[in-house]
């Protein structure tokens, strides 16, 4: 079978597209409506464009509303910030003028009156003011919970302080208090700020701690820092606790006084000092001058043992007593009649600690204390013995087996010494043994020096037509130690000797100078 091409083609015909209907005229403008959709608009939400059927342009409202939320939210005691809170605005200002523009001609889709739909937008706005409310509440809120959180960090600054020395810990007291201050300060009205008067007086037990141990010298430092208190805080947030410090420091200085004086440490009269400026008519004050003279009783008691160190001690005790300001405190005449106590005792101590002195061998020292009580006891029954003392210390200085036994006042005895000069100086002639004693010969008119020794052992005192200025005494039997020391400056040496002296002898001592080895015998 074949096909075969037909001369026409049979089909459907298709017919003509009807044109479209023609487009609704727009909607007569109508300021009421736009009125309405501006207002919904400003809710945040975009309802004005729900209104309108802007479907897109309400999605970007709740997008620029979500954002927003997502940005501020929890609270921040900081607020919303200042570009965020601004770009915001203007986009809902935007969203307002850009509703308000399409909603002109745009119909509703409800509700059908344009009054009722402004009516709404004015009800839905209280939205965005109670959403503006709601925030400032829970952003006070977190400004509460920031300052609460601030105060129990200066809590804990403070607890953890505690356990450390004040030295150490006062920079962290100092930042606590800080932080009281700026609460009380700058946030009044807070609940933080309400809590700081009974922080504080955690803070000043705290810090006052060592006084509650009896720790006294410890507490000083901190009750001194805790009376500077009320310059950072104010007395009318402390109440009571202003003065709380006063009379425990009062007791603190007293009382380390009183243990570093016993101890004789010198910075108890600082503590004293501070006590009698700063509270001069405190009870602890007037117990100062007490036991101040107990101090001196105890320290004269040593007079009999180590009455060097003694007399040191009483001296230093009257020189410190003098300088004790005692004028505020009324004890001005008491405290010094209490140094001049304790110099009236190291006074009578200083024999004693001469003869101590010679007795150890210190014949130096023995020499300048004997000769200052020399000097102020004029009248003294010891006055006799401490110039013999000193007589003999000064041979033994030469001699120092002429400082084995302690000189006494005895004199004279039955053998005669006649000791003569044949120099041109003045001399000094001290002798110790069973006798002390010293005298002066003057100076040999027409007499020189010799040339050596061995010259003057030939010579000296033997020219029978020179006057010699001389004396004779009379010692006891026994070893006696003499000392030749010239006087007026001159720069001749001092001689010794050492006589064994017997009965039944004349025994002749002869001073003279020698170039070479200066005073000899």
């Amino acid at each position: 079978m074949s096909w075969g091409q037909q001369d026409g083609f049979a089909g459907f015909a298709v017919p003509p597209v009807p044109p479209p209907p023609p487009a609704p005229p727009p909607a007569p403008a109508d300021p009421l409506r736009a009125l309405a959709v501006a207002l919904l608009n400003l809710s945040g939400l975009g309802l004005g464009y729900a209104l309108i059927r802007r479907w897109v342009a309400m999605a970007a409202c709740w997008a620029m509303t979500g954002a927003l939320l997502l940005a501020v939210l929890p609270a921040d005691p900081d607020g919303v910030p200042g570009g965020l809170l601004a770009a915001y605005l203007v986009l809902l200002g935007f969203t307002a003028v850009h509703g308000a523009f399409r909603g002109l001609r745009s119909p509703l889709v409800w509700p059908p009156r344009s009054p009722v739909a402004v009516l709404l937008g004015l009800v839905l706005l209280a939205a965005p003011a109670g959403g503006a409310a709601l925030y400032a509440d829970a952003r006070e809120e977190a400004v509460q919970q920031m300052l609460l959180d601030r105060l129990d960090r200066a809590d804990r600054l403070v607890r953890a302080a505690g356990s450390e020395p004040f030295g150490t810990a006062e920079p962290d007291y100092r930042k606590a208090l800080a932080v009281y201050r700026d609460l009380r300060r700058d946030h009044p009205d807070s609940r933080a700020a309400e809590r700081v008067p009974g922080r504080m007086d955690t803070y000043y037990r705290t810090i006052g701690a060592p006084y509650e141990r009896k720790d006294y010298c410890g507490a000083i430092a901190p009750l001194t820092y805790l009376r500077t208190v009320p310059r950072t805080l104010g007395e009318k947030d402390l109440g009571p606790l202003a003065a709380w410090p006063d009379d425990r420091l009062a007791t603190s200085l007293y009382e380390c006084g009183a243990e570093e004086l016993g101890a004789g440490n010198d910075a108890a009269w600082g503590r004293f000092g501070e006590l009698l400026t700063t509270f001069p008519e405190s009870p602890q004050a007037g117990k100062v001058q007490p036991v101040v003279d107990s101090t001196i009783d105890k320290a004269a008691k040593g007079l009999k043992g180590d009455p060097c160190s003694a007399v040191e001690r009483l001296r230093s005790l009257g020189g410190s007593v003098a300088d004790l300001p005692g004028e505020e405190a009324g004890l001005a005449e008491s405290l010094g009649r209490s140094a001049e106590r304790a110099d009236k005792k190291a006074r009578s101590g200083v024999y004693a600690c001469g003869v101590d002195q010679y007795e150890d061998g210190r014949f130096d020292a023995a020499i300048t204390t004997l000769n200052e009580f020399l000097d102020t006891h004029k009248s003294d029954r010891n006055r006799a013995r401490a110039q013999k003392i000193v007589i003999a210390a000064e041979i033994a200085q030469e001699i120092p087996a002429a400082g084995e036994r302690l000189p006494t006042t005895a004199s004279g005895g039955g053998i005669p010494v006649t000791v003569m000069n044949d120099s041109p100086e003045r001399i000094r002639i001290l002798y110790t043994g069973p006798v002390t004693g010293s005298f002066t010969l003057e100076a040999c008119g027409g007499c020189s020096t010799y040339s050596s020794s061995a010259t003057a052992r030939i010579g000296a005192c033997k020219d029978s037509g020179k006057r010699y200025p001389q004396r004779t005494i009379h010692l006891p039997a026994g070893t006696t130690y003499f000392l030749h020391k010239p006087t007026g400056g001159s720069s001749a040496s001092p001689a010794t000797d050492t006589a064994e002296l017997s009965h039944g002898y004349l025994y002749t001592e002869c001073a003279y100078i020698t170039k070479d080895f200066g005073l000899g015998y």
